[in-house]
C-alpha cells in the first residue's frame, strides 16, 4: 500500500510603514486581563496501521488468509505462486492482483506483458513449467473443507501436484487439512494416479455439501412440506407457498420459494422456473428435520451464498409482500392465423415468430446464419393456423371460453380436472383433413419418403422462448414419431400441452391472456443422441461472467437432463481460453435411446461414471454457443444440444431469463 503525504506550506506576509513624525501619545493605562484557559493538549495521533505487503511467504493463521483471499459464491479463494527453480512461495493479495499472471509480471518478473512475454509465460500452464506453478487455495465454507487446485486448463503433472502439496504443507497453517481438487478431465486422470496426496473430486464436494443456493432471493410465504410418494399429477400449489420437496419434481407451478432435500441441477426445469420467477431456490439436506417447527407458518425465507434465513415473518414483512405491485403482464406476439404453409427451417427467419412460434423461428435464424462447427436438424413448422382451425372445427374454442369464465375454475382442483378434460378432447378430436394432407407432403419431403426415419414434434407456441418469458418446460415434446398418422397424432398431443396445468399456472403468474395463446409445432428429424443436455451462457454463481458457460450433460437423449431427478455431468467451459472445470459427473444407471418401433425406451448405461463429454466436445459446444450469442445479439442464452458421435446439433436457443 502506498501512503502519500501531502505537505502544506504556509507563507506569512508582513507590512511596514514610514516612521512617525509627531511625538508619540502618552502611554495608555495598562489593563491586565485574566489569563485565558489553555485547552488540554490533543492526544498524539494514533500510529498509522502498518501497510499489508502485497504478498507473504507463508500463512500462519486464519486472519492472514482472509486478508489475502476473497469470498465468492460460498467459497473463499486464495492464490499462490511457487517458483519451480527456488521453491519460493508467494501468497499474494487477490484484491490487488486478480490473476496469477498479473502478480508475476508486476512483482516477480518486473517487466511489461508484451505479446512475446505472454507467449513465453504461458508455457507455465503446460506439462513442462519453465518458471512457476500457479495454484488456488480454497476454503469450501459450508463443508469446512480445504482444497488446492490448478487452473482447469493447466496440464500439471503428478509431480507438480506432489510438489505443490508439499510446499503448502510447509507454508500454510492448515496444510494437514488440504486436499488436491482436480478441475479438468486431464487433472482427474492425474488425481487417480496419486497415492501420496489426498484427493477430493468436485462431484464429491457437491454431494457432501449440506446446502446449495440455486437462486438467491427473499420471499414471504407459507412453509409447506410436500410428503414423499404423492404422484406429481395430484399435487397443486399456491403462489404463496414456500415448498419443501423431499424428492425432485419434473415440474412445478408458481410458488414463492423452493427448498429441496435432494440436490439435482441448477439447469433443471424447476431451477429455471425459480430463476424466471425470481424466487429463492435452495438445496438443503435434512430440511425436514431442520425446519419442521415452522411448517404451516408464514415465514421469511432468504437464500444466500453460503447459508439461508428461515423464521416466522413479522406483520410488517407480510404487509410488504401483500402491498408489492404485480409485475407488468407479458404481452404475446400477435399470432398470424392466416398462413397455411408448412415452411422449412431453411426458409424461416426470426420475424416468422408470428406464424410458427419462437422455437422454430429462432432455429430458422440459426440456419440462415450458416455457422460452422454444428448442425441444426432439418424440419418444418406447422403454423398457428391449424391449431386455430382444429379448435374451431371441433367446437373446442367455445369450450375454452366457457372454461375460462366459469367461476368454479378458480378452484385449483377443479381447474386441474377441466384442463385435463380439454387436453383429452384436443387429442381425440378428428384433425382437419387439410392438415393431414399438408403434413404428409411435408414429411415426405423431410424424410425422402422413408417411414423408418423418426421425427420429434416439439412445441413452438407464441407463449414461450420470449424475452422476459421463456416458458421452459411448459409444453410437451413427442420424440421419435414415424409415419404421417403418428406424426399428426403427436401434433395434436403438442397442441393439447398448451393447456398443461404447469403451462396455465405459469402463464397466469406472468399475467398472460390465455385466450391469445396459440400452438404451433416444430417437426424435426430425430437425432439418436449419444449425449445431450443444456448450456446456459453464464457462470453458475456469477451472472456478470460472460466468458464461462455452464453445461449439463447426460448420456443418451437429453430429455432426462431437465427433469432434475438425477445429477447430470456439470461443467464450466470457457469460450475465451477453452478451460474446463468439472463440477460433477453423472452416475446414472440408465439412459434413454430411440425405440425401433417409435418413441423412446430406457436401457442400462454402460458408460456410468465415465465423462459424458470429452474435452474437445465441451469446447466445441462452448464455441458454438458463443457464435449463437452473436446471431441473437445477446450474451444470455439457454441452448439445448445433442451429440451423435462427434457431430454436434443445436436443437433450441432462447433468451435466458436473468435477474
Amino acid at each position: 500500500m502506498r501512503v502519500i503525504a501531502l505537505v502544506l506550506a504556509f507563507v506569512a506576509c508582513s507590512s511596514s510603514g514610514d516612521p512617525p513624525t509627531q511625538p508619540p501619545p502618552p502611554p495608555a493605562p495598562k489593563v491586565v486581563e485574566a489569563p485565558k484557559p489553555v485547552p488540554p493538549a490533543a492526544p498524539p495521533p494514533a500510529p498509522a496501521p502498518e501497510a499489508r505487503k502485497l504478498w507473504t511467504p507463508r500463512i500462519d493463521d486464519m486472519a492472514t488468509f482472509e486478508a489475502y483471499s476473497k469470498e465468492i459464491g460460498g467459497e473463499r479463494f486464495g492464490k499462490l505462486v511457487i517458483d519451480v527453480k527456488t521453491d519460493a512461495v508467494y501468497y499474494f493479495d487477490v484484491d490487488i492482483y486478480k490473476v496469477h499472471k498479473d502478480f508475476i509480471f508486476q512483482e516477480l518478473y518486473k517487466r511489461p506483458r508484451t505479446k512475446e512475454a505472454n507467449k513465453a509465460f504461458d508455457k507455465n500452464y503446460g506439462e513442462t513449467k519453465t518458471d512457476f506453478m500457479m495454484v488456488y487455495l480454497v476454503h469450501h465454507i459450508a463443508l469446512d473443507m480445504w482444497t488446492f487446485a490448478f487452473w482447469d486448463g493447466d496440464l500439471a503433472t503428478a509431480e507438480h501436484v506432489r510438489r505443490a502439496y508439499k510446499r503448502i504443507q510447509d507454508t500454510f497453517f492448515l496444510g494437514a487439512k488440504v486436499k488436491f481438487r482436480p478441475d479438468s478431465p486431464h487433472q482427474e486422470a492425474v488425481a487417480r494416479s496419486l497415492k501420496d496426496v489426498p484427493v477430493v473430486f468436485n462431484d464429491q464436494l457437491y454431494e457432501a455439501a449440506p446446502y446449495h443456493a440455486f437462486n438467491k432471493g427473499v420471499a414471504v410465504g407459507v412453509l409447506r412440506h410436500i410428503p414423499p410418494g404423492i404422484p406429481e399429477s395430484e399435487l397443486t400449489f399456491d403462489p404463496n407457498d414456500i415448498v419443501v420437496l423431499h424428492a425432485p419434481l419434473a415440474d412445478i407451478t408458481p410458488v414463492a420459494g423452493i427448498i429441496s432435500e435432494t440436490f439435482s441441477t441448477p439447469l433443471s426445469h424447476v431451477s429455471l422456473r425459480a430463476r424466471g420467477w425470481n424466487i429463492p431456490n435452495i438445496g438443503l439436506k435434512n430440511a425436514d428435520d431442520k425446519i419442521a417447527a415452522l411448517a404451516g407458518k408464514t415465514v421469511y425465507f432468504e437464500a444466500r451464498d453460503v447459508d439461508y434465513v428461515l423464521r416466522e415473518a413479522t406483520p410488517a414483512e407480510i404487509a410488504a409482500r401483500d402491498a408489492k405491485a404485480k409485475p407488468k403482464p407479458v404481452v404475446l406476439p400477435v399470432a398470424n392465423l392466416e398462413s397455411t404453409e408448412l415452411a422449412t427451417l431453411a426458409t424461416m427467419r426470426a420475424t416468422d415468430i408470428v406464424k410458427y412460434g419462437g422455437k422454430a423461428a429462432n432455429l430458422g435464424e440459426i440456419v440462415h446464419a450458416k455457422l460452422s462447427g454444428f448442425q441444426v436438424p432439418m424440419g418444418f413448422g406447422v403454423p398457428f393456423h391449424y391449431y386455430d382451425l382444429h379448435m374451431k372445427q371441433s367446437g373446442l374454442d367455445k369450450q375454452v371460453v366457457a372454461m375460462l369464465t366459469d367461476p368454479s375454475f378458480k378452484d385449483p382442483a377443479v381447474r386441474k380436472q377441466k384442463l385435463a378434460a380439454l387436453r383429452d378432447a384436443i387429442v381425440q378430436a378428428p384433425p382437419p383433413d387439410e392438415l393431414v394432407t399438408a403434413v404428409g407432403d411435408a414429411l415426405a419431403g423431410l424424410t425422402n419418403n422413408d417411414d423408418t426415419i423418426g421425427v420429434f414434434c416439439r412445441s413452438s407456441t407464441n407463449a414461450e422462448d420470449l424475452d422476459g418469458y421463456s416458458g421452459a418446460g411448459d409444453y410437451d415434446t413427442i420424440p421419435n414419431m414415424k409415419g404421417r398418422d403418428a406424426v399428426v397424432h403427436a401434433i395434436q398431443q403438442v397442441w393439447a400441452s398448451v393447456w398443461n396445468v404447469g403451462a396455465f399456472e405459469d402463464r397466469s403468474h406472468a399475467g398472460i391472456d390465455h385466450g391469445k395463446v396459440y400452438g404451433a409445432v416444430l417437426v424435426q428429424i430425430g437425432v439418436d443422441a449419444t449425449a445431450a443436455g443444456v448450456l446456459v451462457t453464464q457462470h453458475p454463481t456469477d451472472p456478470t461472467d460472460e466468458r464461462n458457460y455452464t453445461i449439463n450433460a447426460k448420456s443418451g437423449l437429453g430429455m432426462s437432463v431437465v427433469d432434475g431427478k438425477a445429477v447430470p455431468e456439470s461443467l464450466i467451459v470457457s469460450w475465451y481460453n477453452h478451460g474446463i472445470r468439472v463440477l460433477s459427473r453423472s452416475t446414472e444407471d440408465t439412459k434413454l435411446v430411440f425405440d425401433e418401433q417409435g418413441g423412446v425406451r430406457e436401457v442400462p448405461n454402460p458408460d456410468k461414471g465415465k465423462p459424458v463429454l470429452t474435452t474437445s466436445k465441451a469446447v466445441a459446444l462452448a464455441d458454438a454457443a458463443h457464435q449463437l450469442t452473436r446471431v441473437f445479439k445477446s450474451t444470455k442464452l439457454d441452448v439445448e444440444w445433442v451429440f451423435a458421435g462427434d457431430q454436434l446439433y443445436i436443437v433450441q436457443a432462447r433468451p435466458l431469463i436473468v435477474h
